[in-house]
């Protein structure tokens, strides 16, 4: 059984500084080091910084006062903020730069007196971020049907952001129900959803055309993991998210003569390393990578004085 691998797949920029902002912190500061929600949504790497001293909590209470805390990759509300600094905990923002993007638009967007659509899925972090930014009126949608019975201030005076780990064909559905809603939106030169985002997805989709099977490694909770696999769905290719190798299921396979692999940025490359070997174990073959998109994209770390 031959293996085709997406080119890109795994670590973006910002789950890299991500990372790199706990484990500096954690040299600088020692352990314990708090982080607020999951740093990155995959558990292989939150294990790995557990046994470096990490502890990721949920709530700011739970934090010792004094504590060195670091606010995830999908950032925070300013009420989250605001919290930190009246239970005088010491703060890193480990914010992905493209997150902290969408922040600044949108209050830029609600300082002119735009209501703001907020485009993402309901309860996730970056969401709940992005959407307790806002310093004027903001609405969360998730699917289209939701666009029709919006009340706004002024129709004329409407923008959106969105979510960057969406996928870019849904988000292309919202995009055209808000346009007929309403015809003078204001939008942004290009969507929200991250480089790293768009040519993951763009990667399994070719890849889904060339294979008889795509697998995802990433962890259940990974949003931009998730919709890889959907990407491999629509192209109407068989697809499974997994966590690691030992998910795999044998009977996945019966009639399969090629096997797409790829990974969702928060995925470690060892992960696919892994993929592959039991993959090579269960029926040998060709392993192959195809080509696409080259990331030079680094983010740099920020003064972790605090």
């Amino acid at each position: 059984m031959d293996v085709l691998l997406a080119r890109p797949r795994g670590f973006c920029a910002g789950v890299n500084r991500a990372i790199a902002i706990v484990n500096q912190a954690l040299e600088r500061y020692e352990p314990p080091v708090y982080v607020l929600h999951e740093i990155v949504h995959n558990t292989h790497v939150l294990e790995a910084l557990r046994s470096r001293g990490a502890v990721f909590v949920e709530e700011l209470e739970d934090i010792p006062p004094g504590s060195v805390t670091i606010f995830s990759a999908h950032g925070v509300s300013r009420a989250v903020e605001e919290q930190a600094g009246i239970l005088q905990l010491r703060t890193i923002d480990a914010t992905c730069p493209l997150v902290s993007t969408v922040h600044r638009r949108l209050i830029r967007l609600n300082s002119l007196g735009y209501d703001v659509l907020v485009i993402g899925h309901k309860g996730h972090p970056e969401v709940e971020g992005t959407c307790g930014q806002a310093v004027g009126p903001i609405h969360l949608v998730s699917n289209p049907s939701e666009i029709a019975n919006l009340r706004v201030i002024d129709p004329a005076k409407v923008g959106y952001v969105t979510q960057t780990t969406l996928s870019v064909d849904d988000t292309a559905e919202m995009l055209d129900a808000i346009r007929q809603r309403f015809p003078e939106i204001t939008e942004p030169e290009r969507t929200d959803i991250c480089y790293a985002t768009t040519n993951r997805q763009a990667a399994v989709r070719q890849l889904a055309d060339r294979v008889d099977l795509v697998l995802i490694v990433g962890s259940k909770n990974s949003s931009n993991s998730n919709r890889l696999r959907e990407v491999a769905e629509h192209r109407r290719t068989p697809a499974y998210l997994i966590d690691h190798a030992r998910e795999i299921e044998p009977q996945w396979f019966t009639g399969v003569q090629r096997v797409g692999v790829s990974a969702g940025a928060s995925a470690p490359e060892h992960l696919v390393v892994e993929v592959v070997a039991w993959l090579q174990q269960f029926s040998p073959g060709s392993v192959e990578e195809m080509e696409g998109a080259e990331e030079r994209i680094n983010f740099l770390v920020p003064n972790l004085a605090v």
